[in-house]
């Protein structure tokens, strides 16, 4: 496990003082970068800014960028901080939605940059400018601590102890051949439609390579106004979810308008209770985020569970052993009167379609060596990777747009409409790695 750029033990304080200190910090930056004239009203960062409490922002993890300046006219676009390999720059924020815009670009030479957020949120894909030519991008981008009330905080997983989806900071990372940032804005979004996402290790932002769920692919689809709060946790069931006290936490701070996604299923299938199965705990519980949410000012959208890659060779057909869980999301979906994306048969048909070799590529199948430490083929027909996530995140928006949410005219214009029985090609997605990987797969299965 290559984790060489992270501390986590340096978290631990931040994570239980829930948040605290964040609460009392700025919200709005205007970041100059590089070692030239700076734009009036904006703070210049100079590579030797790295990120610490006292300062509350800069360069994070280990990570260092070198400077670049042009002396061309525009103070802003004239000069930027650059690095030939994925940096990080973190900033101290209290929790809540923020518009975050980016300028990249270079006046000499072309550049090429990937921008994530947090545990590896996509937020903008490979993007190239020519010499001279620059881009300026906004995200609208949710940041979540443990904290409910006075007394109660959710309950953590040791696992995500250390995850940057749950300290007091923004993170962003650059990662491309040829990264030139000049510029970095926040401001807060308070008006924000929030999309949150209960779930499990299908859903959520996953940590390490390479490991990838569709809820950290999901924000690069959306337009500035709509920020994706992921609370979905790896081996989580409905009633883990609701135990560790995460419906809790999304309730309170729920608005009227905002969503909540709800996807579970692998991990309720093994819950083996008297009272447990599809169409008892699981259908009750589900009742219940779609009631709790509604009395919020919510709007519930269920969410069947992604299919297991299960092919029976000789039909080429993938076979359902997820037993009756879809069959009962969706009967909670018509009798409760909300939404349904049935991912499980959009996932079905999206892994048919890539037949029962090339679906091996959606997901976490790799011979051994590929990644520092692997010493053994990684085999999982469960978890995705980037690639897949990225296919499945599409089937999401698909869903988007046959429910007719109003959350339809914020996706962003660039996007083709997407048919699972024509998955993209296996290239489409030109992914970054970023620093951290790992073995180990995600709890649940």
């Amino acid at each position: 496990m290559n984790r060489t750029l992270f501390l986590p033990a340096a978290f631990l304080g931040v994570l239980f003082t829930s948040g605290v200190a964040a609460q009392s910090g700025k919200t709005s930056y205007k970041f100059d970068f590089g070692a030239g004239s700076v734009a009036p009203g904006y703070r210049q960062v100079l590579p030797s800014a790295t990120y610490s409490e006292e300062r509350g922002y800069g360069f994070d993890f280990n990570t260092t960028v070198s400077a670049v300046d042009r002396k061309g006219k525009d103070a802003l676009k004239g000069d930027f901080v650059t690095s030939d390999k994925p940096f990080y720059f973190s900033v101290d924020l209290p929790e809540g939605n923020y518009n975050v815009t980016v300028t990249l670009g270079d006046l000499k030479k072309r550049t090429s940059t990937m921008v994530k957020a947090e545990s590896r949120r996509l937020l903008l894909e490979k993007t190239e400018t020519a010499p001279g030519q620059f881009t300026t991008e906004t995200f609208t981008i949710n940041i979540k601590n443990r904290r409910i009330n006075d007394t109660l905080t959710v309950g953590l997983k040791p696992r995500e102890v250390g995850k940057l989806d749950w300290d007091n900071k923004l993170t962003l990372e650059f990662n491309g051949a040829a990264t030139c940032l000049n510029a970095l804005e926040i401001t807060p979004a308070p008006n924000a439609i929030t999309v949150f996402l209960a779930g499990n290790s299908t859903v959520v932002n996953q940590d390490d390579e390479p490991w990838a769920a569709w809820g950290q692919m999901i924000p690069r689809f959306f337009k500035p106004g709509v920020a994706i709060a992921n609370h979905a946790e790896s081996g989580l069931s409905l009633g883990s979810f609701l135990g560790s006290r995460r419906l809790d936490k999304v309730l309170s701070v729920m608005k009227p308008g905002d969503y909540l996604f709800v996807e579970f299923g692998h991990n309720d299938q093994k819950e083996k209770g008297p009272n447990d199965g599809a169409y008892k705990s699981y259908t009750e519980r589900l009742q219940f985020f779609v009631r709790e949410a509604k009395k919020k000012g919510g709007i519930p959208v269920i969410v069947t569970s992604t299919a297991r890659r299960n092919f029976d060779e000789s039909t080429g057909k993938n076979v359902n052993n997820l037993g009756d869980y879809p069959d009962a999301a969706r009967k909670v979906a018509q009798e409760e009167g909300v939404a349904l994306i049935d991912l499980n048969a959009m996932t079905t048909t999206l892994y048919e379609a890539l037949g029962v070799q090339a679906s091996m590529k959606a997901f976490v199948h790799y011979p051994a060596n590929t990644y520092p430490g692997q010493e053994k083929a990684l085999a999982d027909n469960t978890h995705f990777n980037p690639y897949g996530a990225y296919e499945i995140a599409k089937c999401v928006v698909e869903g988007i747009k046959a429910n007719k949410l109003g959350l339809t005219k914020y996706l962003k214009s660039d996007i083709p409409a997407f048919d699972p029985a024509h998955p993209d090609a296996l290239d489409k997605l030109v992914w970054a790695d970023s620093p951290r990987n790992t073995v180990i797969k995600p709890d649940g299965n």
